[in-house]
């Protein structure tokens, strides 16, 4: 270590337990990326893993007397390098706050921290009767924290929503180390700005998380899960406009392309039905869902579906969305790496997101898969390529870029759930236009005026 990074090092521990700063570059250089491609990282200084409030503020104070950036992290299974660190930064991570702090049935809300990964908190609600319906894909690795810093979604979103609707309050560390409680624990509450969703979403780039209060459902009836097959996307696309137009309320609605279905296929041999172009599937948690999965059959079967197959019971529903969870690390497989995006557009655009993203697989001659949120219009494409081949790797690039201008260009959104991070810092510009982004940069600047939380994040 270098004699700045060794100051700082002794500074952060007159505040933490010894075991708590790590310095050691083989380690410290574990935690300087998350998971996305083509997003630069550099070796952090240091790593501290507080366990406390006082301890975050201790090094948030540190960082600030220093002038020392600080990238916070939970698990970093995102996908958009916004947890990644620059060289000399202090990482932050939060995964030893790991408590659930309350479960209140009477109230329906959950007190946790930050480091609390998503499954843990789902099965300790869930024995008592309750339900937190934010469900990533990595959700049995991914922290609250992290699911909260980046708005994440998942497969239940079409009815239940994102996690930006069930965070009711927080904590948060600020830059100098204040330390700023936002929200309620109450069902409603309009006193003062929304300052509780304005952290939602802001990857780490506003202050820090330390304790969440976070809305509850009660427990809903096991669901039953329907697989249909169409000869094409734009079929599958039909069927969902047409469920959604109906007012059925599915608890998920998932789209596989052929490309995607083949690599599950060859990954976990599954059985999937390879000579279709497109899988949906569409579940139910109601009181009675095989009614609703036969009136969702028939809207499938007139939209052109070759095949209808309704689950009889939790088993053989659990086996179709095990498939659909196997997606991207199906996809993964192919070529080694995957670019993946999160592109949402309007649901009656759909169709023509999954047409324009094959023929832009065409035109880079690359393998790209398609999964999708298909009941939010969220799509991710996912772009395989070799990470060790040059022309490959510009090709999946500039691929990614064409996928998100597509998006743009059909009313859609640049990410619907993975956030921005490094991977899509241009293209926010381009959606927020000169004055959202002159604003956003105001209020960074009011809660972060040094600058130090995470920079080169966002925008």
């Amino acid at each position: 270590m270098d004699a700045a990074s060794e100051r700082l090092a002794e500074l952060l521990r007159a505040g933490l337990p010894a075991d708590a700063v790590l310095t050691d570059p083989d380690i410290t250089r574990s935690y300087g990326h998350d998971m996305a491609s083509f997003c630069e990282a550099g070796t952090p200084a240091v790593v501290v893993l507080p366990r406390t409030v006082e301890q975050v503020q201790h090094v948030m104070r540190t960082a600030t007397e220093e002038r020392v950036p600080v990238v916070p992290q939970g698990a970093r299974t995102g996908l958009s390098g916004a947890a990644n660190s620059g060289d000399g930064w202090i990482v932050l991570s939060l995964v030893r706050m790991d408590s659930i702090l309350e479960i209140d049935p009477v109230d329906r809300i959950a007190v946790v921290e930050p480091g609390v990964v998503n499954a843990v908190l789902s099965r300790a609600v869930d024995e008592q009767g309750l339900y937190y319906p934010p469900d990533p894909s990595s959700w049995e690795e991914c922290t609250i924290g992290g699911n909260i810093g980046t708005a994440s979604g998942g497969l239940c979103c079409v009815k239940y929503g994102v996690t930006a609707e069930y965070v009711l309050g927080l904590d948060v560390v600020l830059a100098d180390g204040r330390l700023l409680s936002t929200g309620r624990r109450t069902a409603k509450g309009v006193a003062g700005y929304d300052l509780t969703r304005l952290f939602v979403g802001s990857e780490g780039s506003l202050g820090v998380v330390v304790r969440a209060v976070l809305a509850l459902k009660p427990r809903p009836p096991v669901q039953l899960v329907l697989a249909a097959e169409f000869t094409s996307g734009a079929a599958a696309c039909d069927a969902v406009c047409r469920i959604m137009a109906e007012g059925h309320v599915p608890s998920l609605l998932e789209i596989m392309d052929r490309t995607t279905i083949r690599a599950v296929n060859d990954m976990a041999q599954m059985g999937l039905p390879e000579t279709t172009e497109a899988l949906l599937l569409c579940a139910f948690d109601t009181a009675d869902p095989a009614a609703d999965l036969a009136a969702v059959g028939a809207l499938c079967t007139a939209a052109g579906a070759t095949q209808v197959v309704p689950a009889e019971d939790r088993a053989e529903s659990e086996l179709l969305l095990q498939a659909r969870r196997l997606s991207l690390v199906a996809l993964e497989a192919v070529k080694g790496t995957t670019m993946i995006d999160d592109v949402c557009v309007p649901r009656s655009q759909l169709g023509a997101m999954l047409d324009g993203t094959a023929r832009i697989a065409e035109k880079f001659d690359l393998t790209i898969g398609v999964c999708a949120h298909a009941g939010d219009g969220n799509t991710h494409p996912t772009v395989c390529f070799d990470a060790g081949d040059p022309d490959e790797s510009r090709r999946a690039r500039e691929s990614f870029d064409e996928i998100m201008a597509l998006g743009l260009e059909l009313g859609g959104t640049i990410t619907g759930e993975h956030g921005v991070g490094v991977l899509k810092k241009e293209w926010l510009a381009r959606e927020l236009g000169p004055v959202s982004l002159e604003l956003h940069r105001g209020v960074k600047s009011t809660f972060d005026p040094l600058g130090i939380l995470n920079p080169g994040k966002v925008f």
